[in-house]
């Protein structure tokens, strides 16, 4: 594979996977009639996806990436996508005080990322 496509083929995957894992997690909360033990079954036939694009992304990102980096960027798109989750499928508004905390954990991913000491 091209140096490019090592650089930027995981954090797609990553991006994809956590996707699959946020609706996996907080889907059902949009249909809390849902029986519970539905609610558990539909949300692990959706965690498989997640685990399918999560392995390979961190095994074919760990060529190019610390392992702190994979996960601390990891943890900055699951926000991401969870927050956009939050406010077009669940509805629900975003608060200043929830993009203040999340930016705080992204500077913290970014300490992680990009510091080389």
């Amino acid at each position: 594979m091209p140096p490019i496509v090592l650089k930027i083929a995981p954090w797609l995957m990553l991006v994809a996977s956590n996707v699959f894992m946020t609706f996996a997690w907080y889907g059902h909360l949009k249909h809390k009639s849902l029986a519970l033990p539905v609610a558990i079954l539909s949300s692990w036939m959706i965690a498989l996806p997640e685990y399918m694009l999560a392995v390979p992304a961190n095994r074919l990102g760990s060529a190019t990436y610390s392992t702190a980096q994979l996960k601390t960027g990891q943890e900055a798109i699951t926000l991401i996508v969870f927050t956009l989750f939050s406010y077009f499928y669940l509805g629900e508004a975003i608060r200043w005080t929830t993009l203040a905390g999340f930016g705080l954990i992204v500077c913290g991913a970014a300490l992680v990322f990009f510091s080389r000491g």
